[in-house]
């Protein structure tokens, strides 16, 4: 099997976060024949503007980078406001214009427990579609994460959990192979 690297990318800003707990988690069970990097430049992203699709500026033009080199796209994103968090659709944002994410295949979780967060998937499945993105529906799953389940190393060890993150990477490296 040819190898594969996903691009991992967490809609969260917070240090601690169970989404990027559950990414680094995904990275570290990576199989041989799978990279994962985890994207973390959310923060640095400057604000959209359409009059820099073209061109886009530093970090943005980094991020459109990353994503063309990458096989696939896993997201995990919290949900603010019953929707996306403004960073991560800024980070969308930037890449309507690029046509990077077109016929890449993608895949989410979500790690919201109690049944919430469904609005944020919605929305990112809303928005990977406009732009042409493939989703792997094994690889959009809902796999909660209560904050007791991240240990001390920012990785969760629960066998349950590690098991079906695990499923959601290869489901999602099969199809980008």
């Amino acid at each position: 099997m040819a190898d594969v690297t996903i691009l991992l990318i967490s809609g969260s800003t917070r240090p601690g976060s169970g989404n990027t707990a559950a990414l680094r988690t995904v990275q570290a069970l990576a199989p041989d024949g799978v990279t994962t990097e985890l994207y973390d430049g959310l923060t640095e992203l400057p604000a959209f503007r359409p009059d820099q699709d073209e061109r886009p500026p530093g970090a943005a033009g980094h991020l459109r980078a990353r994503i063309a080199a990458a096989g696939a796209l896993l997201f995990c994103t919290p949900e603010y406001a019953g929707t996306l968090p403004g960073s991560l659709k800024n980070l969308l944002d930037w890449t309507v214009g690029g046509g990077e994410i077109y016929g890449k295949p993608v895949g989410w979780i979500n790690v919201a427990v109690g049944g919430r967060g469904t609005g944020a998937t919605e929305h990112l499945a809303l928005v990977l579609r406009y732009v042409g993105a493939v989703a792997v529906e094994p690889a959009c799953v809902r796999v909660p994460v209560p904050r007791e389940a991240v240990g001390p190393d920012g990785l969760i060890a629960d066998p349950a959990i590690r098991a079906a993150l695990s499923a959601a990477l290869g489901a999602l490296a099969d199809a980008a192979r």
